[in-house]
């Protein structure tokens, strides 16, 4: 059975530009997560938390905040905030104005860990970007990227 170019339209485009971005979002994410967990013993994800945390007002996000931030279920926040608790990089905190509320705050440990990481993502970011994209490159990716994750006017 042959399909019709026009009904399957692989070559679009758009479909072949997002699939290299997905590509090489898919690429990076898997070799950094690779590094982080060979250098520091840190996965991907709990790197993620801990450096919305950091960068987060007051190193502090609610838990919907943190869901909405690393695209995960509330659910998969919960057991990812869980994981990072026991191993004492995080604590919960109440919300005083809004009992239903939690907090997720990073800990010194935290913090120290996340340091560590930095670190290995530096190097990561040296050998992955600013060794093969010029600093003007940089500059537009940076722009278009920021631009195609703005949400849609409704």
């Amino acid at each position: 059975m042959t399909i019709d170019a026009a009904a399957c339209p692989s070559g679009d485009e758009r479909v072949v530009l997002f699939g290299l971005l997905a590509e090489t979002n898919a690429r990076l994410s898997r070799d950094l997560a690779t590094a982080l967990e060979a250098e520091c013993g840190l996965p991907l994800a709990w790197f993620d938390v801990l450096l919305r945390l950091r960068r987060a007002e007051e190193g502090r996000l609610k838990m919907s905040q943190m869901a909405d931030a690393i695209v995960h279920s509330t659910g998969g926040t919960t057991r990812l905030v869980d994981r990072l608790e026991e191993a004492g990089l995080v604590v919960r905190q109440n919300c005083p104005n809004d009992r239903r509320a939690v907090y997720v705050a990073i800990t010194p440990a935290g913090d120290a860990r996340l340091d560590e990481a930095l670190a290995v993502h530096l190097g990561f970011l040296d050998r992955q970007l600013a060794a093969r994209l010029s600093g003007d490159e940089r500059a537009a990716l940076r722009g278009l990227l920021a631009k195609l994750g703005e949400p849609l006017a409704p």
